[in-house]
């Protein structure tokens, strides 16, 4: 079993010259990484403030790496899960971990339900994610499901916990977009 360490990445940016001719204005490793415990963590790729987007600017300069995308925005990015048996802790370090990773990622306020998973979060946001590598457990609050790569997942603003079934790190793929909610939690019409 190996805990594994976040995998690099190479993100490669296009704009338009002067002349109005495509070229790539950057192509380097992944600047935005935050490892929340050895092989767990989010590696965003890009963020926008806006949408729609502006193509004049790069939206991601400086951005931090923290769970939520900007209000208003978007953030993309892939992020790994730990090894079962870190999954498999007690309960009371489980729960210590799990605070401490939220605390890391500027989300502790998202653990709103901790009852089912001390993982369980709610972010305000429409999210498009894709299992990539692995076996995923997804647990809602009345539900759960388990995922095997290439399956989808469109999270619309739900309370949910992602655990890896596995004995390797679990890559996910997700496209993070802030969204107008009912803060009773109800139906958008």
């Amino acid at each position: 079993m190996s805990t594994g360490t976040l995998p690099p990445f190479r993100r490669i940016i296009t704009t338009n010259s002067e002349g109005g001719r495509s070229c790539i204005l950057t192509d380097a490793p992944v600047p935005h990484v935050l490892e929340s415990a050895p092989g767990r963590g989010l590696i965003n790729l890009w963020a926008t403030e806006s949408n729609p987007p502006s193509l004049d600017k790069l939206d991601d300069a400086a951005w931090p790496v923290q769970l939520e995308p900007p209000a208003g925005g978007t953030v993309f990015r892939f992020f790994q899960l730990g090894p079962k048996t870190v999954s498999n802790e007690h309960p009371d370090v489980a729960e210590r971990a799990a605070a401490a990773a939220f605390a890391r990622m500027g989300a502790a306020h998202l653990r709103v339900d901790t009852t089912r998973h001390p993982s369980m979060h709610k972010s305000h946001t429409l999210d498009y994610i894709i299992l990539l590598k692995g076996r995923v457990l997804l647990v809602l609050d009345e539900d759960e499901t388990e995922l095997r790569p290439f399956d989808v997942v469109i999270q619309r603003g739900t309370n949910h916990a992602w655990i890896n079934l596995e004995d390797e790190p679990a890559l996910l793929m997700g496209v993070l977009m802030d969204a107008a909610h009912d803060p009773q939690g109800g139906e958008q019409p």
